[in-house]
């Protein structure tokens, strides 16, 4: 099975159970299943060391109109 990161656009090669229609033809020549994944050790920030922002923007605000603000404790 070949796992292809969408975020590092990075492939490897692996054995897994999972099920999928998608193929995909391997540097070795041989046709493997296909699973795409959106993060992997390869994008990761724990592995990476580095920060990738994901669609994080107006969560806050978003709770915030749902929910009110929260009022100090005095």
């Amino acid at each position: 099975m070949v796992f292809h990161d969408t975020a590092s656009n990075e492939s490897f090669l692996t054995r897994s159970t999972v099920q999928t229609n998608d193929t995909v033809e391997w540097e070795d020549g041989n046709t493997y299943p296909l699973a795409k994944v959106e993060i992997s050790s390869k994008s990761h920030p724990f592995f990476t060391g580095t920060m990738i922002i994901m669609d994080t923007a107006g969560r806050v605000e978003r709770f915030e109109r749902r929910y009110g603000r929260r009022r100090n404790k005095s």
